[in-house]
């Protein structure tokens, strides 16, 4: 499990630095109406909070623990503490916490119709949820490129003009909605003592969704 999971993290800060290089995070800000100083806050405060998860509330798993779950990742905050028969849901805050922030802000600071944005979140959520599945050993598992994708497209029809911004907002919070929210219930079958609103935060792909959305928008 840990071996897989530094397997994704590593390709995670590969895709970022490939990014940060070739200046295309640089032009996604800029899509998104960021300053630099801006941008550059974004992007620490989101691989810094990937690593720290909220509790929210606790459930009854759908069978024992796996063994290969009983020790949670080190970099989980101290505050998770699973019991037997139980799991703990938390809010991730660089994968879920920063995203949904930063979307509203993106709302408040931009003319979007509610009912264009309602409509681009519950496609995007939708295709999430058919294309997830739930992984053993390591949770809701998704092709990368599924979201930001169907994202893009879905803001370039809806709103060509403001593309940008609605591409970011309906990827990343139909990510969590689709392939987070909606699949907390098959959390119970795997035998995990955490569910993570917003997985592993930056290196679960939210951030790159969101990124990606802006760039094909």
């Amino acid at each position: 499990m840990f071996s897989f999971r530094l397997i994704l993290v590593t390709i995670a800060f590969a895709v970022l630095f490939a990014l940060i290089q070739v200046g295309l995070l640089s032009i996604a800000f800029e899509k998104l109406g960021l300053s630099s100083d801006s941008a550059m806050l974004l992007l620490i405060s989101s691989l810094l909070g990937s690593g720290i998860n909220l509790p929210l509330f606790s459930m009854t798993a759908g069978r024992c623990t796996d063994p290969q779950w009983q020790r949670p990742p080190t970099w989980l905050t101290p505050l998770l503490r699973s019991q037997p028969g139980k799991i703990v849901v938390a809010l991730n805050v660089g994968g879920g916490l920063i995203p949904v922030a930063f979307s509203a802000f993106l709302l408040d600071h931009n003319p979007l119709p509610p009912g264009q944005v309602m409509l681009a979140i519950a496609i995007v959520a939708t295709v999430c949820y058919l294309m997830s599945r739930p992984i053993p050993r390591l949770g809701i598992g998704m092709p990368i490129f599924v979201a930001p994708i169907t994202a893009a497209l879905v803001a370039i029809a809806l709103l060509p003009q403001q593309s940008a911004p609605l591409a970011y907002i309906c990827g990343t919070i139909g990510v969590l909605i689709g392939a987070d929210l909606l699949r907390i219930k098959d959390i119970r079958a795997l035998g995990a003592p955490l569910a993570s609103i917003g997985g592993a935060g930056t290196f679960d792909g939210i951030f790159i969704t969101g990124i990606v959305a802006v760039l094909l928008a």
